[in-house]
């Protein structure tokens, strides 16, 4: 099974998720994350019918999106301070925002690009040490602080699921849901209508997000590795 069907295959179970869970398969994103390949794959999902992919690495980005600048770049890797810069000239949406430190550089980069930078605020549901992110109790005092900066705009929250166990993971998918309609409420409402971004979900667990309400799914080995077999999903 090449790409093309995978992806269509994918595509057709995220709409079927939706449809069980009362929701417009037009509300769910799938980003394919093209990490680990090159950009001779990059052009054959293009072909197939993606443009939403997710680099973990500002050189990787740079590289696949100068060949294809028309496609919808995400940022979705650990964020270095000194490649800031690198990232804003060439991610539409940045997942994984949680240092306080990073926000006036986010800031000043897209200032300089004339731009504003959308992110997504990485929160660690799960508390495993392992994983990155603010704690649940901290993102709304980060969800200020970035309103503070005119060219930084808070389009939503990220998280990635305990792997393993798809029970821990829907529950780590709805607590991040619960928590992006709690702060919601606090927004105005120009403000709520744009915070509205849920990207919870990869390979293992996508169909578990979806049914709790992700609006972005970031899909890898799923599309792109032929040995991957997911889970069973009912």
């Amino acid at each position: 099974m090449g790409f093309k069907e995978r992806y269509e295959r994918t595509l057709a179970e995220a709409a079927a998720c939706c449809t069980a869970a009362g929701r417009d398969p037009r509300d769910v994103r799938v980003v394919a994350v093209s990490k680990t390949v090159d950009a001779n794959a990059v052009a054959a999902a293009i072909a197939a019918g993606a443009h939403d992919f997710g680099e973990n690495r500002p050189d990787s980005l740079a590289e696949k999106r100068a060949r294809f600048p028309q496609e919808t770049w995400h940022f979705i890797g650990n964020v270095q301070s000194r490649r800031i810069p690198d990232i804003v000239r060439d991610a539409t949406l940045v997942h994984s925002l949680y240092q306080e430190r990073h926000v006036a550089k986010f800031d000043a980069a897209a200032a300089a690009a004339g731009r504003v930078q959308d992110v997504l605020l990485e929160v660690n549901v799960s508390g495993e040490a392992s994983k990155s992110g603010l704690a649940p109790e901290d993102v709304a005092e980060m969800l200020a602080l970035c309103e503070s900066y005119p060219h930084v705009r808070v389009r939503g929250l990220m998280t990635m699921a305990p792997q393993g166990d798809a029970a821990r993971a829907r529950a780590c998918f709805a607590d991040l849901a619960r928590l992006r309609d709690d702060l919601r409420r606090d927004l105005d409402a120009d403000r709520a209508a744009v915070f509205n971004e849920l990207s919870m979900g990869m390979s293992e667990d996508w169909h578990e997000a979806i049914a709790e309400g992700a609006t972005i799914v970031r899909i890898g080995r799923a599309l792109f590795d032929d040995a991957f077999e997911g889970p069973a999903h009912a």
